[in-house]
Parts: C-alpha cells; structure tokens; sequence
C-alpha cells in the first residue's frame, strides 16, 4: 500500500521505516530541511537499536524515501498518518498546533481519491470530529484561493473523499522496533468499515505475525472501537501504567520504614496473575515524553468535563516526591550535602534511549546543586553524544571511573544494562566515601559490598 507519514519524530520515523520493511511505499514528510537531508543519507536523527539499519534497507530497496513536500506525500498516500508531537502545555493540556498544521495542510492538498487520515499522535479525546473538521477547512480555503479575483464568488469543486482513523501508539523507547512487529494489540477507531477494512490491510503482515521474532505465536489481536474510545485507549494504558509505578514506589516508602523489602513484595504481588509483575520495580518514579504529559492531559480532560480524577493527581504527587528520594537517602548517609561531590551513573529517563524529556536526574541535579553539592555524571549515550541541555551545572564524565574519581557517593539513576558489570572495586578505591544509592534497585547488593561499597537502596 501507498502510506505517507507526515512527522519524523520518534513515532512517525519508527512507524514508517517499519511499514516500508513489511512491503509497503513510504513517504515521510518533515518541514525540517536539514533533518530531512540526514534522513535521505541514510542517517536516523533519534537514538533507537535497530533503527539505522532498518532505514538504510529501506531506503535501498526504495521502500521508504523523505521529503520535505507535503503536497507530494499527500498525492503519494493512500494512508496518511499524522504523526507529529503533541507537547503538554503549562496548564497540563495537549498542545495540538502541529497536529492542526498538518490537518489543515492535508486539506489543502486532498484532490480526487480516497484517503484514510490517521492520528497516530497522541491527541486530546474527542480530537477525531476536530482533525476531521480541520481537514474541510483545509478544503475550504483552498477552494478560495482557486476562485480569481472580481470574479463571481462560485467556488470550483474539490473531490475530497477521506475517512478519519485514531490508531495510537504503544512504544517502548529502546524497544520500538520489537513492540511495532510485537504488538500486543493494534487499536482502530473508526466509525467508516471503509477505512478499517484499509487499516486491517495495512497491518496484515505484523497481525499475522509475518515480521515478528516468534511466528508461532497466535495473531495479533485488532481491537476495533469508535474514535473517542480509540483514543481513550492511549491515556488510560499509560495512566494505568503510571500509577502502578507510583503504587510500589509507595509500597516501598512504607517499606523502608517497617523493615520489610520492596523486591520480594514486588515478587509476592506479581505472581497474582490478576496484577502481574511489570511495571512493579520501585525507584525513583518515571519519566519521559508520555508518561507524563498523557497523565496530565488525562487529568485536564476530566477537569474540563466537570470530573476530579483524584487517583491520577495522587499518582502524579506521588511521582514528584519520588524523584527526591535519593536525596533524602543521601542526606541520611553523608549528612550535610553543601561542599560534597555526587555522582550519579546514567542520566536518560530509561535505558537504550537518548531522551532527557522529563528526566528524573534533570529534579535531582537542580536540588542538589541548589545544596551547595557538585554533581558530576557519566550516560553511556549523553556523555557520547555531548548533549548538555538542562546540564550547564554538572561535569559529565567519559567513563565510570572517571565518574567515581572524587566522589562522596554514586547514585544510580538509569539502569543501563553496563552499570551491572563495572569494576566497582576500582571504583571505590577513587572514592571520598565509597556509597552507592541505587535509585533502581537494579544493582547486585552483595557484589558491590564486596566490593567494599555501602550499599542502599530504595525500600529496602
């Protein structure tokens, strides 16, 4: 099939380079030049395993191509998605601007032909009727401009044959390439069995499980729902998500203080097949680009509707203080924090990603150099990368053991998968105080005691 994504962002590079590996032709479209031109190199603008390769093999067998121009991407598709961020705004509502641009814009150039528009980017609910709207204000004024001017105002006709779908997202950063061949469901919202039947075309290979690491596995479920409750869908799963973490972290607070241990609760309760054990890893809270906002926006949809989500405000107050749990743990070994040297292993909000969104370590650097503490920092991507936003206060270091040159305690903040396997002894010997405050509960504990490290950690 003919698709066109318009964004290059996280989900629209993923979503596309994966559509064109299943067979089909991919336009990407991005108003962005220079990204654009790094793409057509053959070079991904995100951090993601699997994804570089992925889009040079498309690109090689002309699977995918990138653009800039949206009115050819428009022509090209028959499936347009729209997949452009939707940024949280002060107030914790949707910012949809770019998805209004877009829609507009695919108005603009709609001529003849059926077309299905999908929402891929996570948009407020009830957004569907909207996208659709702005669409026939696209087709509106383009009409205008079509009409010469002192002419009489008769407008020339626009075919324009289109259906709206809300297909959202469920990625995993660091594991998008896994979860778009392994989905756990595909959402399709839509009122137009025209535009579903299309969808479920699209999607036929990864439902029969064509690209996926187990082609044994039953077929992918298609949950088929109208438009509000498609949309619905991506809030409440990553809402539920969110709180579960903020549960055990609660769990693990109160764990600290009766003596029991977080980690073997965690086991206990994971078992009942009615709660499971993921996302039941105490630390210090979640982070990133959805979590977040999608909570947010979730509380401010329901405040608009006269609703009080007082489970979702709990599970976001609950995070916040989370974030500085570290801090008490380190002003209980070390005391006074003012003229100390912390160092803190990983800076991303999760592992296998270069994302700061929203990152816990960006709260724990801002109060402990509000106390007087010098904050050093080693990420295996970051300190690569360079990057520094939100980091003018802190010394990133090239290696762990430069990290630990120095310092009064670690804190583990990222739980890369390398941090299990440093050289810890050395470690400690570059040590003030050799103290390790692991933020994930993700270390061995015997290990690095041997190691000759005080070992703390969160709940237990």
């Amino acid at each position: 099939m003919r698709v066109c994504v318009i964004g290059t962002g996280y989900v629209g590079l993923v979503t596309g380079v994966c559509l064109a590996h299943i067979g089909h032709q991919v336009i990407c479209v991005d108003n962005n030049e220079e990204k654009v031109k790094l793409m057509q190199a053959g070079q991904s603008p995100i951090f993601e395993p699997g994804l570089s390769e992925l889009m040079q093999n498309a690109i090689q067998s002309q699977g995918i191509e990138f653009t800039t121009d949206i009115a050819r991407g428009v022509e090209h598709g028959e499936i347009l998605f729209i997949a452009v961020g939707t940024p949280p705004l002060p107030t914790g509502e949707s910012d949809t601007r770019y998805v209004e641009a877009v829609a507009r814009s695919i108005g603009a150039h709609l001529n003849g032909g059926y077309k299905v528009v999908v929402n891929k980017s996570t948009v407020p609910i009830g957004s569907g009727d909207w996208v659709r709207m702005i669409v026939l204000d696209g087709i509106a004024e383009r009409q205008k401009s079509l009409v010469p001017a002192g002419s009489v105002d008769v407008l020339p006709e626009i075919k324009a044959d289109f259906d709206v779908v809300s297909n959202p997202e469920f990625l995993r950063e660091g594991c998008a390439i896994h979860d778009t061949f392994n989905p756990d469901r595909i959402v399709l919202g839509s009122n137009s069995p025209r535009a579903i039947a299309m969808m479920k075309e699209l999607y036929a290979p990864i439902v029969a499980r064509e690209a996926a690491e187990d082609q044994s596995l039953p077929t992918v479920p298609v949950v088929v729902t109208d438009i509000s409750s498609a949309e619905m869908v991506k809030y409440a799963s990553n809402a539920f998500l969110a709180t579960k973490i903020s549960f055990i972290n609660e769990v693990a607070n109160i764990c600290d203080r009766v003596g029991a241990d977080v980690t073997q609760v965690a086991r206990g309760i994971g078992l009942d097949s009615r709660i499971g054990s993921k996302f039941l890893q105490a630390g210090i809270g979640w982070g990133g680009s959805c979590f977040p906002k999608d909570v947010s926006a979730l509380i401010h949809t329901a405040d608009d509707y006269g609703y009080e989500a007082q489970l979702l405000k709990a599970a976001v107050s609950v995070n916040q203080r989370q974030r500085l749990i570290t801090l008490e743990k380190l002003q209980q070994v070390l005391k006074i924090l003012k003229g100390k040297t912390v160092g803190l292993l990983g800076l991303t909000f999760k592992p296998d990603t270069d994302d700061m969104r929203d990152a816990p370590a960006l709260d724990l650097i801002e109060q402990l150099t509000r106390l007087g503490t010098k904050v050093k920092a080693f990420d295996p991507l970051v300190s690569q990368t360079g990057m520094r936003h939100g980091l003018s206060n802190v010394i990133v270091e090239t290696d762990a053991e430069r990290l630990a040159d120095g310092c009064d305690a670690l804190v583990l903040v990222t739980d890369w998968k390398q941090f299990r396997t440093l050289d810890y002894a050395k470690m400690a010997t570059l040590m003030n105080y050799p103290v390790v405050i692991d933020g994930r509960n993700f270390l061995d504990q015997e290990a690095l005691e041997q190691a000759g490290f005080r070992y703390v950690g969160i709940g237990r």
